[in-house]
């Protein structure tokens, strides 16, 4: 029998216009597990630390990590609102097409859909990437342990969302003890420079030697680790109580990652013992940890973060599943009548999954020829998914100010709602224009590309034959006229 949280949440989801049909097995611990598990501090750090290091220096991560942090939480918060209000899959998609309509709806999800996409392919690239040299392999190695790696998250998605969850669970605890155990083997065998050299200023190998230029291209690596964290709203279909569990899973993932992390960056800077030599390698954390701990111990750390890594890329595809099921529900994608089908067997949307492993593949072996390919898709996901994240915060303010929107959910900020949702706008435009800097224009223009095509294919390809969700704000505000 269900339990009294799951009757409850099937009941507001049908007054959002749509059946349960997703298995809603997840608590709150699993909520927070998989935004952490996307947000992974050891993926991002592992992956990036060459864009912090070489650009920035110390203090391009020491200053860096706290500001990105601080910017990535407040954007957080009022994610968490809009996901305690509209506790839906495809979460995005919903809040921008219930605040603004169908128009703004459609192209947020196709934005956040190319975002997801682009992250799921940096994720497993460059868990692939960073595999093959651990393991003493060559570059030839790189594109089917990439195969195999995406592979495996599909197989697991499509066919157990219960074991994909105690998986997210347990990568949690993988993440937290994993980021521990480096700390303090590094702290403890690998010190090699003072506490103050975090905050060492003036390195850079940008080629024009402009640190303020090299401190905004660092903060890159925050922003990039950064993301992921609406993956608890996407989930909500599959959460218990979800408007309450799903926002704090959003915001604690945020918390505890921003800690780890630094924790994770003051650890590995410390252990520098050649700054410009390790601004220059390949994989100067691996280098790192080598020089530090030795090369078993060094390579063995990596292997944690691998682990790490390889979670972060289940969780991702779960995370794109769920929001392309969703905007298919409502017929916002071609051949939406598949997507959208969930097998009865395994409570899984098996064909939206099939999509989540197949597109991400398909923009590595197209952008394969890239000098950086890694750099291309993580900046392509990163700017993809603030653009998916400040809209509908930009809607609701909008909503919210005009006295449209006034019932909230649980998990609500009161009076600080306006300027969170306004500062979260912000921070997001913010985060566009660091990954559009020189010497990394064209990225922008990737992204420009993108939006542009999207926002023109609407009313050409769209408009008219799309309706959006089953229910609107103003409905929605008549169940309750006063603000909780």
């Amino acid at each position: 029998m269900p339990h009294e949280d799951e009757r409850e949440a099937a009941a507001a989801l049908s007054r959002m216009g749509y059946a349960q049909e997703l298995l809603r097995s997840m608590g709150g611990f699993s909520s927070f597990a998989l935004s952490f598990s996307i947000i992974s501090v050891l993926t991002g750090v592992v992956t990036t630390y060459d864009v912090g290091i070489a650009n920035g220096g110390p203090a391009g991560l020491g200053l860096g990590w706290p500001i990105v942090c601080v910017g990535t939480l407040v954007v957080a918060l009022a994610m968490a609102e809009l996901a305690s209000a509209f506790p839906t899959a495809g979460a995005l998609y919903h809040w921008s097409a219930i605040l603004g309509g169908p128009g703004w709806g459609w192209v947020v999800a196709m934005i956040n859909v190319v975002g997801q996409i682009a992250i799921v392919a940096a994720i497993d690239f460059g868990c692939a990437k960073t595999l093959a040299p651990t393991l003493g392999l060559r570059d030839g190695w790189i594109l089917p342990l990439f195969v195999a790696i995406t592979a495996s998250h599909g197989a697991l998605n499509a066919l157990s969302i219960k074991l994909v969850g105690r998986l997210n669970d347990f990568s949690a605890t993988v993440h937290v003890l994993g980021v521990a155990v480096l700390v303090g083997l590094l702290l403890v065998f690998g010190r090699a420079q003072p506490l103050s050299f975090v905050m060492q200023t003036g390195f850079t190998t940008r080629p024009d030697h402009d640190y303020a230029l090299g401190f905004a291209n660092a903060l890159a690596l925050g922003m990039w680790t950064m993301t992921g964290f609406d993956a608890s709203a996407h989930t909500a279909e599959e959460t218990r109580d979800p408007a309450r569990r799903a926002p704090w899973g959003i915001v604690s993932a945020v918390l505890v990652s921003a800690v780890a992390g630094y924790a994770l960056l003051v650890a590995i800077t410390l252990a520098i013992r050649d700054l410009p030599e390790i601004a220059g390698a390949q994989q100067p954390a691996l280098v790192v940890m080598r020089q530090a701990l030795g090369e078993r111990a060094g390579s063995a750390a990596m292997g944690a973060a691998i682990v790490a890594m390889w979670f972060c890329g289940l969780s991702s595809v779960t995370s794109l599943s769920r929001t392309v099921f969703a905007f298919s529900r409502d017929g916002g994608l071609p051949f939406s009548a598949a997507l959208r089908r969930v097998s009865a067997r395994h409570k899984s949307p098996i064909i939206a999954v099939a999509f989540a492993v197949c597109l991400p593949s398909a923009l590595v072996f197209a952008l394969f020829w890239q000098a950086n390919v890694f750099l291309a898709v993580s900046s392509l996901a990163t700017t993809a998914l603030y653009v998916s994240y400040g809209t509908p915060i930009a809607l609701g303010l909008v909503a919210r100010v005009r006295g449209r929107w006034q019932k909230r959910g649980p998990f609500h900020t009161g009076v600080l709602g306006v300027p969170i949702a306004a500062l979260a706008v912000m921070w997001s435009l913010a985060v566009v224009v660091v990954f559009a800097l020189p010497p990394n224009i064209n990225f922008g223009f990737a992204l420009l590309a993108v939006c542009v095509t999207i926002v023109v294919a609407y009313p050409i390809a769209v408009r008219g034959r799309f309706q959006g969700p089953r229910v609107h704000l103003d409905s929605l505000e008549r169940e309750n006229t006063s603000p909780r």
